[in-house]
């Protein structure tokens, strides 16, 4: 409720913000027509991490925009007002289903040209940290800018231009600064200070911006502007990618203009399994994100998991069992290019038995008895989901990212955007541990071209007109926050809200232990599984998941995590 709240605060101001934005841009050129770009009832439903990107979605849909028109107009005003997870400079994946196509457009950053396996490694061969996490060495090479390009490209039906605009007005007339955002930058006030260019933005007078205060980002107002009338090749060409590659060598970066313009988005197949009467689609590499909820679906499937008492012992330690033996499968995956391991492997029906009858249901497994998949060789918090469903039931879910809180934390000047550093996603040293403590493998080491691997795990759920979209921001917790929401609609039938609401646990592998929100498990529970020898660890929050929904009968719902400040609203479609 109390992001639902905050998104009617907000809603009169940013209506009328963002519609003259919209009128202002005038109409441009559309892309080429998509399948489903019939005319639109007007209506919709919309979550996302920001009360003010909520709002533009909710505009874009009344305007008569689509799911994929909405989804990228929020992408994109999250890059304006959600700089710590939004982005330009970065990337993400999208899972959209319009009528009865289904589709997965990969947009991860790739490495450049010049990356080298032993590029983040000391002269001892150990792995130095922050030489993948701090500066433009640590910087993928975007795929945002063409990503959503070509989302609205395929499906988007309103033109271009129009898409853009509110995101162009929310940075050239200015937006509210919300507690998060100050919170944050203070949080990470020493690290985006070590750059002068984005100290001069974020720090304004060595200093957060404060709360309620009022943010103008004329730079990237002007870059955004650009974008809406010329696509990306107005910032992967050009001026904006010698500037790019300016401040990145002069920060002891390798990202050139040339591994910008050569930069494509990839459409793939997604990952899709049946469980527990729904059709599910999700992500398919290099984001292991389908495959973990695949693998997990699956097990608890074969384990009677929805016979079980909702909340019980027995249904948290096959929880947390699945996610051992998904993550241990995670182990091999990578680019799909180099790869051992992919869902037609780790999802056929004979290895979801044999790890399905791993498990012991009166004992915890120790992690470093469970191998990975025997066919192959030996994430932040920051950042950010949107779900959008249109009121004929076309729907995306889309998980974008700078990986750590404000990326690399070195800002463009000329453009006003944050590089990120997803080249820590990769595997530095395979069999260590990255920032997630996720341990990794050889499929994953760093090279030149490559996509690194991701938790990130849009995801669609359907059965016959009823569709759910939904996913999390959270690191390697993606998937894990994202399954236990699903399962408690899909499985317990509860409401989308309290789905979302619900408090969580976590597994992934390494480290053997079971992470928990407080009221996650009670007390009983929690000595139950410590007989059963499981070690645990608690923490503040597990993801933030955002959903929508449409209802077999037309319905429309959305819901914001009320881990964080973000917004759902609901567009009735016009009578």
């Amino acid at each position: 409720m109390r992001a639902q709240e905050a998104s009617h605060r907000f809603r009169s101001v940013i209506f009328l913000l963002l519609l003259a934005a919209a009128v202002a841009a005038g109409i441009g050129a559309a892309g080429p027509a998509a399948p489903s770009a019939r005319p639109a009832p007007g209506g919709g439903a919309v979550a996302s991490a920001a009360p003010a990107a909520t709002e533009t979605g909710l505009l874009v849909l009344r305007e008569g925009g689509n799911a994929a028109d909405a989804a990228v107009a929020v992408a994109l005003a999250l890059a304006v007002v959600h700089p710590q997870a939004g982005n330009l400079g970065g990337g993400g994946f999208a899972v959209a289903k319009f009528g009865d196509e289904i589709a997965a457009l990969n947009f991860r950053e790739t490495a450049p040209a010049a990356a080298t396996p032993g590029m983040f490694l000391g002269p001892d061969g150990a792995p130095v940290p922050e030489k993948s996490l701090v500066g433009p060495l640590a910087a993928g090479v975007p795929g945002s800018p063409a990503g959503l390009f070509e989302l609205h490209r395929r499906f988007g039906r309103l033109p271009w231009k129009k898409v853009v605009a509110p995101a162009v007005g929310l940075a050239r007339d200015g937006f509210t600064v919300t507690e998060r955002l100050s919170r944050a930058i203070a949080e990470d006030r020493m690290l985006l200070a070590r750059f002068p260019e984005t100290a001069a933005v974020w720090l304004p007078g060595g200093k957060p911006p404060a709360t309620a205060s009022r943010m103008r980002l004329p730079r990237l107002a002007e870059a955004l502007e650009d974008y809406g009338r010329r696509g990306p090749v107005a910032l992967t060409r050009g001026r904006a990618a010698k500037a790019i590659e300016a401040a990145s060598r002069k920060h002891g970066g390798i990202l050139t203009a040339p591994d910008l313009a050569a930069y494509a988005p990839a459409w793939r197949a997604p990952v899709r399994f049946r469980s527990f009467g729904w059709e599910i689609a999700s992500m398919p590499l290099p984001s292991s994100g389908g495959i973990i909820l695949g693998e997990t679906f699956g097990m608890l499937e074969r384990l009677g998991f929805a016979r079980l008492g909702k909340d019980s012992t027995d249904r948290a330690h096959l929880l947390v069992e699945a996610w051992r033996r998904a993550f241990a499968d995670r182990f091999l995956l990578g680019d799909p290019s180099t790869t051992g391991a992919d869902a037609p492997q780790l999802l056929d029906p004979s290895w979801l038995d044999r790890r399905a009858r791993e498990i012991d249901r009166a004992r915890a497994t120790r992690s470093i008895d469970v191998m990975p998949w025997p066919g192959g060789g030996p994430e932040s918090a920051q950042t950010t989901h949107l779900s959008v469903v249109d009121a004929r039931g076309d729907a995306v879910a889309m998980t974008v990212t700078l990986n750590d809180s404000f990326g690399c934390r070195l800002l463009v000047p000329e453009l006003g955007i944050l590089l990120n550093n997803e080249m820590d996603d990769f595997a530095a040293a395979p069999g260590k541990a990255n920032l997630y403590g996720l341990v990794q493998g050889p499929a994953n080491a760093v090279g030149p071209g490559k996509r690194m691997l991701s938790s990130m795990s849009p995801t669609l759920a359907w059965k016959g007109s009823e569709i759910l979209a939904m996913g999390s921001p959270g690191g390697s917790r993606i998937p894990t926050a994202t399954g236990q929401a699903l399962l408690r609609i899909l499985v317990d039938g509860d409401s989308l809200q309290g789905a979302v609401a619900h408090p969580r646990i976590h597994h992934q592998w390494m480290p053997d232990e079971v992470v928990g929100e407080a009221g996650a498990l009670t007390g009983e529970v929690r000595a139950e599984l410590a007989k059963r020898g499981h070690t645990f660890k608690d923490v503040a929050a597990l993801g933030e998941v955002h959903a929508v929904r449409r209802r077999a009968d037309g319905r429309l719902e959305a819901a914001a995590d009320p881990r964080g400040p973000g917004a759902a609203g609901v567009q009735e479609p016009r009578k």
